[in-house]
């Protein structure tokens, strides 16, 4: 075999090799990982550090299973209550997903008089809660935060079909810059918009649980929009590739509901 033919080889071992043993030499810098079994998998998380011991003891950790049996109707509840804009927005790598960060006044959301600005965005892959026992391709994550520092987060959940998702089509080629980036991040131009993410649907899922990653801080105000999207392999595809190998199932497992009250709010007919 000739001697370039040769080196040709080597070199493709040696890259093979090095791409072998990039996703575990990754995943040990984000601290926490989602293979279940590794030493960072999501059932150790509680063990990794003290400050992470929650994500373990905790009696009202994220996410759940939604089923149809577990439901309060609850139409006091009312309509979501936001007032969202275009605002200056970052898009972000954090290895272990891809974040819009908002540097502007994005709008906020009102929950029983107080009002929980929106922070940030993210995508899970596939979804985190399920609805009974069904897990979907993708999760959106809009966290808003109060003045006393208070999550409220809005789950929108997806499914791989022929329509496009409208909000991560815009956000395509800024993701695209910043694939396999950890802390990479690119200013989106003309803004965001999170009107397009959350649309219009009104029928919505509440409960009281944590946030999905560690230190899996409880008091979370959840609310899971019903009404299943559409977003395309491609796209899913996409949040794939540009998250750190070993984060491209970014999914924490359900965790127990512990006789928590799920509620879920359908809008009344009107009577005449």
């Amino acid at each position: 075999m000739p001697s370039s033919r040769l080196l040709i080889l080597a070199g493709a071992v040696v890259v093979s090799l090095l791409l072998s043993a990039a996703p575990a030499a990754r995943a040990e810098g984000e601290g926490y990982g989602y293979i279940p079994g590794t030493p960072e998998g999501p059932e150790n998380w509680g063990n990794l550090k003290p400050e992470w011991a929650t994500c373990s003891t905790g009696k009202r950790q994220s996410p759940i299973n939604l089923a149809l049996l577990d439901l309060t109707l609850a139409p006091g509840l009312g309509y979501l209550n936001y007032t969202y804009q275009n605002a200056n927005a970052s898009v972000v790598n954090r290895g272990d997903d891809i974040s819009v960060r908002f540097d502007g006044d994005a709008g906020s959301l009102l929950i029983n008089g107080t009002a929980y600005q929106l922070r940030q965005m993210h995508w899970h892959t596939p979804s985190e809660h399920t609805i009974d026992g069904k897990r979907f391709d993708m999760e959106l994550h809009m966290v808003h935060l109060n003045a006393q520092n208070e999550a409220a987060v809005i789950g929108i959940l997806y499914k791989i079909g022929i329509l496009r998702d409208e909000f991560l089509y815009k956000l395509e080629p800024y993701i695209r810059r910043i694939i396999d980036q950890k802390n990479k991040e690119v200013l989106v131009d003309n803004g965001v918009d999170p009107n397009v993410a959350k649309g219009k649907d009104t029928v919505y899922y509440r409960y009281m649980g944590s946030f999905t990653t560690p230190p899996c801080t409880e008091g979370v105000i959840w609310t899971v929009v019903k009404k299943v999207r559409s977003v395309t392999p491609t796209q899913v595809a996409l949040l794939k590739a540009a998250v750190l190998a070993g984060y491209e199932n970014n999914a924490r497992p359900l965790q127990a509901v512990n006789k928590r009250e799920i509620d879920m709010f359908i809008p009344l007919p009107l009577i005449n």
